[in-house]
């Protein structure tokens, strides 16, 4: 048997001086309630508290750090067990699928994913032994007689993770009500929602045809012209708000945004909502709605996320044949100087406003964002994310902001996952990486151990709550 052991020290300096620092720092923070502002969680787990079903279905499937890497290994997405849109077969039996996950385990050394599952496996799970080949019905089994025990309910987990409050991302569409049946429930959890609404204000997106008239449907609002659609888009955030919602979120390609005049939009608005659009027009388009969000964000309070930079689906048989989510984004180059210009003049020295900005290319860290940040009262930096979650990312994100931006002007961590298992461990993993941040200032003189000790507190609890407004 190969055993599994979480190392204590797991993530700090080899070197003994600030080894030692970091783990002193990490003990003041490493039980600070864990506050996940940014995530994708399913409400329906905490509306109705049932028993997850098992390994796969919790651990493989949602994944899609997982299946991207499974798929570029060459396996079949079929063969993982996900259902392909165009009604071919696929893999049904679950302890087939993660015998085959369990072979291919290997793959992941030296990945993220890898640190959070054995996390999640010894941590969780209570497993003293490595997934292999050899330990995978063993796996399987243990985790299915877990999952049957009341402990492991979602609700029973969100008080043992030590969460303080979660937020989930729906559609602008989306009627909230598994978010109602848990307000209703009296469960005392605070599990909130947050405005995503790519669908109805993203031309390029495959169901905002569809979606537009929907938006005049569920808010009685003309949607026919510009000033109905802008009030629609308010109607909803209204309805997101009185359902706990504190934040939205934007996925544009770009971070561009226009200051057009009211004729300007209403042409615009016609040729978008007719289909009849000219080159440039989406982008033109989503860029004026980004200055509208800021605008209706410094009116009802709501934090605004924008995370450009992402090409989205790129591998377009996969998408064709089962969707979003399953590992085929990527990042892309970006940019914030210019491009947040138009929205910075009117918005940027307002300290009633929220911005906080996430990034897929890190050579804008030192160049754009951390400038930025250290100068418009409005913005804040989100954390390392996506594929920069990860020790070397969180490492490289303090190295190229904190100079230019300090720790006060970032969010914190949000975890901005699927994977409910993986929240702890992803939190663990971005507490002992600023305490091995911190613990290098220390041992270099350029900060005191009070002080760090008080920094670490403030990016593990303290800055998501605030900066979210939670």
């Amino acid at each position: 048997m190969l055993p599994l052991h979480l190392d204590p020290e797991r993530y700090f300096a080899a070197e003994p001086a600030q080894r030692r620092i970091a783990i002193e720092l990490f003990a003041t923070i490493r039980n600070l309630p864990i506050v996940s502002p940014h995530g994708h969680t399913d409400p329906a787990w905490f509306a109705h508290d049932a028993p997850f079903d098992d390994a796969v279905s919790l651990l493989l499937t949602p994944d899609h750090y997982l299946l991207r890497m499974l798929h570029s290994q060459g396996i079949a997405l079929e063969a993982l067990g996900l259902k392909p849109n165009d009604g071919g077969a696929y893999e049904t039996d679950r302890r087939k699928i993660w015998r085959l996950f369990a072979s291919q385990y290997h793959i992941f050394h030296g990945t993220p994913s890898r640190l959070w599952l054995d996390h999640t496996f010894a941590a969780i799970f209570g497993i003293d032994r490595r997934l292999t080949r050899d330990s995978a019905d063993h796996y399987y089994d243990l985790i299915a007689e877990k999952l049957a025990a009341p402990e492991f309910r979602p609700r029973a987990l969100f008080a043992r993770f030590n969460l303080e409050v979660i937020a989930t991302t729906e559609g602008a569409l989306d009627p909230l009500l598994e978010h109602r049946k848990i307000k209703e429930s009296g469960w005392e959890g605070r599990v909130i929602t947050t405005f995503r609404p790519d669908e109805v204000t993203d031309p390029d997106h495959e169901n905002f045809s569809a979606s537009l008239p929907k938006l005049g449907e569920v808010t009685g609002e003309d949607v026919s012209n510009w000033k109905g659609y802008l009030k629609a888009l308010e109607n909803r955030r209204a309805f997101f708000r009185a359902h706990g919602a504190t934040a939205t979120d934007h996925g544009p390609a770009t971070a561009q945004t226009a200051d057009l005049s009211p004729a300007d939009c209403e042409k615009l608005f016609a040729r978008v909502s007719h289909g009849k659009l000219e080159a440039g027009d989406a982008e033109l388009f989503r860029a004026q709605i980004m200055t509208e969000m800021a605008r209706m964000s410094v009116e009802d309070g709501m934090v605004m996320q924008l995370h450009p930079g992402c090409y989205r689906n790129h591998n377009a048989e996969l998408f064709r044949r089962f969707g979003r989510n399953i590992g085929g984004d990527m990042p892309n180059v970006g940019g914030f100087l210019s491009q947040l210009k138009p929205l910075l003049d009117k918005f940027g020295n307002r300290k009633d406003f929220r911005l906080v900005l996430f990034t897929l290319d890190e050579t804008t860290y030192s160049r754009e964002l951390a400038p930025l940040a250290g100068q418009y009262p409005c913005l804040t930096l989100g954390p390392a994310w996506w594929f920069f979650d990860s020790p070397e990312g969180m490492m490289r994100y303090r190295r190229m902001t904190t100079e230019s931006a300090g720790f006060y002007n970032t969010a914190g961590f949000n975890d901005d996952t699927r994977a409910f298992f993986s929240i702890p461990a992803r939190h663990d993993l971005a507490r002992r990486i600023d305490c091995a941040y911190l613990a290098e200032l220390v041992a270099q003189k350029r900060m005191e151990m009070d002080e760090a000790a008080e920094v670490a507190a403030d990016l593990a609890y303290h800055l998501p709550k605030k900066v979210y407004r939670l």
